[in-house]
């Protein structure tokens, strides 16, 4: 089964080693912050990637002041990469939410990429 769950502090751990694939995430300091901010701060949500019974991916957000959601990480676990997970994530995501998801500057490539499969998916449903 897979699934897109909300973040929980008993999967700190979890979140902590998928987070660290993220570049600006390699300090351990930097990403117990970041772990934190998702736990204490309603505007930041971790989501976890779920298939069978193995958390593979982490999407987080932050909800701003301006009604969108940007898209802050996105990370998957190596052994599952080039499956289409982050993809998938990113599509789990904006069926959740009820505005806008948008790119961080650390996200923008990734999101262009989702964004332009999205788009051939739909060609290819109408052709």
């Amino acid at each position: 089964m897979v699934m897109l769950i909300k973040y929980k502090q008993s999967y700190k751990k979890i979140a902590m080693g998928l987070l660290s694939y993220m570049p600006e995430e390699k300090d351990v300091k930097k990403l117990q912050e970041t772990v934190q901010q998702y736990e204490e701060t309603e505007d930041w949500q971790l989501f976890m990637w779920k298939e069978d019974d193995d958390i593979v991916g982490v999407v987080g957000l932050r909800y701003t002041d301006n009604g969108e959601a940007e898209l802050h990480h996105v990370c998957v676990n190596p052994s599952y990469r080039d499956e289409g997970i982050g993809k998938k994530m990113v599509q789990a995501v904006r069926g959740r939410l009820d505005r806008d998801l948008v790119a961080s500057k650390e996200t923008v490539q990734f999101l262009q990429v989702c964004d332009e499969h999205q788009k051939d998916i739909l060609e290819n449903e109408v052709n």
